[in-house]
């Protein structure tokens, strides 16, 4: 009897693969969490041996950092429209900034409610961290690139745009506490409670990026009425 030959191997283009590892990586971090996510079971989702994820990831974190990456060109990619826009001035396009990413916050929640409901777990922290931290290299230099027009114009005061932005980012970063107690909280009285102090602390937080640039108290609209209750609302949906 003939020998029936082989199946043949699909043989993917590299950049495809990582793609492919990194869609498993992303489906099991949200539904399980970052530590209980093991590389066996990132391996299984993919339909891939070890010798073929080691080839392009030499560990889970590496992962990470890949699907972090991927999530902040994805939201830079959308955002895009901020920095082309011509006639505005450093102030507006900041605000213009600020706005289309909370725009895009609500319009996202209702799809991103699994992610969010992990990520923001006290068990979680370590994943939230580590993609801030492999985020931040990818938006600084866009942010600092507003906030370098801002003070060519005179309008900002600052020494170091980029340094600027990254701690404008790091305020941000710090909301996690209470972006976690505005999502567990149920409803009535005191979800509004909750609702109305988170968003209390995002207007501080604008102040403080007012006075980081030098500028009158108020200038950046870092947060509008009704956010966080819109925020809170959409997610539910």
């Amino acid at each position: 009897m003939a020998k029936q030959p082989k199946p043949s191997r699909i043989v993917m283009h590299p950049a495809a693969r990582r793609s492919e590892l990194v869609d498993a990586a992303q489906a099991l971090f949200f539904e399980r969490g970052y530590e209980a996510t093991t590389i066996n079971a990132i391996m299984e989702r993919a339909g891939v041996s070890k010798g073929g994820l080691y080839h392009h990831f030499a560990s889970k974190e590496e992962i990470l950092e890949a699907l972090a990456l991927r999530l902040a060109e994805q939201s830079l990619e959308r955002l895009g429209d901020v920095f082309e826009e011509p006639g505005l001035d450093g102030l507006a396009r900041l605000n213009r900034f600020f706005a289309r990413a909370r725009q895009l916050k609500i319009e996202d929640a209702p799809q991103l409610r699994a992610a969010f409901d992990v990520l923001f777990k006290p068990e979680s922290i370590v994943l939230y961290h580590r993609i801030n931290d492999a985020i931040m290299p990818v938006v600084t230099p866009v942010l600092a690139r507003i906030i370098a027009q801002g003070k060519a114009e005179g309008l900002f005061d600052v020494p170091d745009p980029e340094a600027t932005a990254a701690l404008v980012l790091q305020i941000s970063a710090g909301s996690r506490e209470l972006m976690a107690r505005a999502m567990s909280a149920g409803d009535g009285p005191e979800a509004e409670a909750i609702w109305d102090a988170f968003e209390d602390r995002l207007r501080f937080y604008g102040v403080a990026v007012d006075r980081i640039l030098g500028i009158a108290d108020g200038s950046v609209a870092y947060v509008e009425p009704g956010f966080v209750r819109a925020l809170m609302t959409a997610r539910r949906s």
